[in-house]
């Protein structure tokens, strides 16, 4: 997994699902390193660069998507979530604005 981690050095969060262990590790770039996300007390995992980007683990490793699909939802309802897609879509209309406006 070491050398995965730096083939991938530049990306800030990933995921290893080791199905065989029945575990899975969400590791985040922090100072130039990989650390793990610590799961809340349900073991929900939530991403620290995609907010509203939520994932039940105990749901997942005992395959009920259903759990797994409410928590996500639940997740991307929140207010942190929206702020960050209105945020997105501003910065996608800026750069589609300055793209038309540089291509006349």
């Amino acid at each position: 997994m070491r050398d995965k981690l730096r083939v991938y050095r530049r990306v800030q969060e990933y995921l290893v699902w080791q199905v065989r262990d029945r575990r899975l590790d969400w590791l985040t770039l922090t100072e130039g390193e990989y650390v793990p996300l610590q799961a809340d007390a349900e073991g929900v995992l939530r991403s620290e660069i995609f907010p509203g980007l939520w994932l039940a683990v105990p749901a997942l490793l005992e395959e009920d998507f259903a759990g797994v699909l409410a928590v996500l939802q639940e997740g991307l309802g929140t207010s942190d979530r929206g702020a960050f897609v209105q945020q997105f879509r501003q910065v996608q209309s800026d750069r589609f604005s300055a793209t038309t406006i540089d291509s006349k």
